[in-house]
């Protein structure tokens, strides 16, 4: 019987990539390479594009690698242990703003880009992994996904709605704030990960295959609950990575900056961060919710229903600051869906993992894990691509300032892109939760 103490340093795990890296590279980023950094909507979507795809095809043989992995600290423990500090380090760097060029600063935003999605994969695969290893009962690996959507989540509010205060206290330019930004959370994501590393116990072993075998790839294609449960991450992904891509154009050009009511700040990360929040709350809730319903796959697609709703509720409420706290209300009524199906996802990975060893007769349980992965930058990278992308068709175009860092060009932003914006966070995300509520209803392990 796994202890608190344990379950709370399982869940420290995704605090630091859920909670920090992954929701600033999702919120902040668009915005952060389009305003602050000065590379194009191309450029930005290119990068955004090319790297995750990268990674997409490395998370597998990242899997694959971990579950080879043999040492005093166990299989999967090491490469948290050990990528900790290199996790922490580039996603500081990869929010530094460097004084070059414009070749040079494209140059050095995809190398530290292509290094962060290499690093977030040796560190995150094995995490996802360990669910596998800590224990064998189906309603204690529940909990530890309770317990890491929770963790995930709570961060990622105190991430987002501390980040304008933060930026505020620090002052300066916004490539300053940025640079600060990342030093701080950087280092509070790599104690979080050295802490994940230490607290945790692998108390199972694995059946693996000590040496490399094709067979498993093979394998993996041919299973049937893992295509569908690939597929229902890739659409989490879209949904989430529409609307946290769409957020902080929306508060720059849709409603015309933050709001403030009373010296408290709402703007784009606060926004998100109060849902963040809710799905951190719900995410607790999830396992008896999912008792309640009595299974995991009609769980997912109660949870998906409310995206549904909420998400095309969202697109009828008018464009105006004066309706800012009806936005929130529906962000929280969003959230609740969210929350609810985040740890649902990994538990069905452990299912999947679980499956897999009884029909082939070894462990491949970092393989599968790490499609969870790379579902998520597969599915952040190709929405985050395609806001930037989609910006562009819909009529915005790029100007230079003093300094020669291209911007979006604020006498481009008419109503077609405002409503393409406004669309991007509900229409869009709103068609992705009836696909992946339509996948959940039909995913095969009926737990």
């Amino acid at each position: 019987m796994a202890s608190v103490k344990e379950k709370i340093g399982y869940a420290l795990g995704d605090a630091a990539a859920g909670g920090i890296t992954w929701k600033i590279m999702s919120i902040a980023f668009p915005l952060f390479f389009t305003n602050v950094y000065g590379l194009s909507l191309v450029d930005t979507a290119a990068l955004m594009l090319i790297a995750r795809m990268f990674d997409v095809f490395t998370d597998p043989i990242m899997g694959s690698l971990a579950d080879r992995t043999v040492s005093k600290w166990g299989t999967y423990r090491p490469w948290l242990i050990l990528g900790a500090v290199p996790f922490g380090l580039i996603f500081a760097l990869l929010l530094y703003t460097p004084d070059f060029g414009p070749v040079g600063k494209r140059v050095y935003a995809y190398t530290l880009y292509l290094l962060m999605m290499a690093v977030y994969t040796a560190v995150n695969v094995p995490y996802g992994s360990l669910l596998g290893v800590m224990t064998n009962d189906d309603n204690e690996k529940n909990q530890f996904s309770s317990y890491r959507m929770v963790g995930a989540y709570a961060m990622g509010f105190i991430t987002l709605f501390s980040f304008p205060y933060i930026q505020k206290a620090i002052g300066g330019t916004e490539q300053h704030q940025y640079a600060v930004i990342g030093v701080i959370f950087g280092i509070i994501a790599a104690a979080m990960t050295m802490a994940c590393g230490l607290m945790t116990k692998e108390r199972l072993k694995p059946l693996r295959s000590e040496k490399f075998e094709f067979r498993q790839f093979v394998d993996l294609v041919k299973n049937k609950p893992w295509l569908f449960l690939t597929s229902i991450g890739i659409c989490t992904n879209f949904f989430n990575g529409f609307r946290y891509a769409a957020a902080g154009y929306i508060f720059q050009y849709c409603i015309n900056g933050e709001v403030t009511f009373s010296g408290f700040i709402i703007n784009y990360t606060v926004f998100m961060a109060i849902g963040e929040i809710v799905c951190m709350i719900f995410g607790g809730v999830s396992p008896a919710f999912t008792k309640k319903i009595g299974s995991k796959r009609m769980a997912f697609v109660w949870a998906a229903a409310i995206c549904l709703v909420t998400s095309i509720l969202f697109f009828l409420i008018p464009m105006d600051k004066e309706y800012i706290w009806l936005m929130i209300v529906v962000v929280i009524l969003t959230s609740i869906g969210v929350g609810l199906y985040s740890p649902l996802l990994w538990s069905m990975y452990a299912d999947v993992a679980d499956y897999a060893t009884e029909k082939n007769g070894m462990s491949s349980t970092g393989l599968i894990f790490s499609s969870g992965t790379m579902a998520q930058k597969l599915g952040g990278a190709v929405s985050g691509a395609l806001v930037a992308a989609l910006l562009g068709i819909a009529g915005a175009t790029m100007t230079a300032d003093e300094f020669g860092n291209e911007t979006i060009d604020i006498a481009s932003i008419n109503d077609s892109v405002r409503n393409m914006i406004w669309m991007l966070f509900s229409i869009f995300p709103a068609i992705i939760a009836l696909i992946m509520g339509f996948l959940a209803y039909k995913f095969p392990i009926k737990k």
